[in-house]
């Protein structure tokens, strides 16, 4: 069956909607201001202080215009390292050691005592004190519970499960005590 052939109509040609057949000439788009930018991207998550500074340089030439916005995001509350912080720490708890946290934080700038305070707020919400290796050892022990579901069986396994908690910021005395306690049964069954 052949598809029925379809009329053509002619379009007039967008030049002659114009009497000097001059199109007129297309107005860019208005750029966004630098505070619209980076309200935009506060919008989004949370940033430290010094990744948007780092994600702002590129669309102004004057670095004081660029603090100043910062200073004043901060003085508003729109611009927090410490809830950057605390939002880090409560995502990447239970999947990652508080030195990995800690270093991860360090990297995008956030002072030593917010990182501190942030940590030890998270395990006082937890179950007890910030620098207590049984909770970085129970914490490890369900991650590589949740991850593996067994003990290893052979050397091959358990290097591959050693690596995995070293990957996540977990020390190597930690992760080896943990692979032991993998394949006993539980004691509070």
């Amino acid at each position: 069956m052949n598809p029925r052939p379809t009329k053509k109509t002619k379009r007039p040609s967008p030049e002659s909607s114009f009497e000097d057949g001059a199109r007129p000439a297309r107005e860019a788009p208005a750029q966004p201001s630098l505070r619209a930018r980076a309200l935009r991207l506060l919008g989004r998550r949370e940033f430290p202080r010094q990744e948007l500074e780092k994600r702002l340089r590129g669309y102004t030439d004057d670095p004081a215009e660029l603090q100043a916005l910062l200073d004043d995001l901060s003085e508003r509350g729109w611009l927090s390292d410490a809830r950057y912080a605390e939002a880090l720490v409560r995502k990447r708890t239970g999947n990652f050691a508080r030195r990995s946290i800690a270093q991860e934080l360090k990297r995008a700038g956030v002072d030593e005592d917010v990182t501190a305070a942030a940590l030890a707020q998270n395990a006082s919400s937890g179950s007890g004190d910030a620098d207590d290796p049984d909770d970085e050892f129970a914490a490890a022990l369900a991650l590589c519970q949740r991850k593996f579901r067994r003990a290893p069986t052979d050397q091959k396994e358990k290097a591959r499960q050693l690596r995995f908690l070293q990957s996540r910021g977990y020390s190597i005395s930690l992760a080896l005590r943990v692979l032991k306690q993998v394949g006993q049964p539980d004691p509070e069954s």
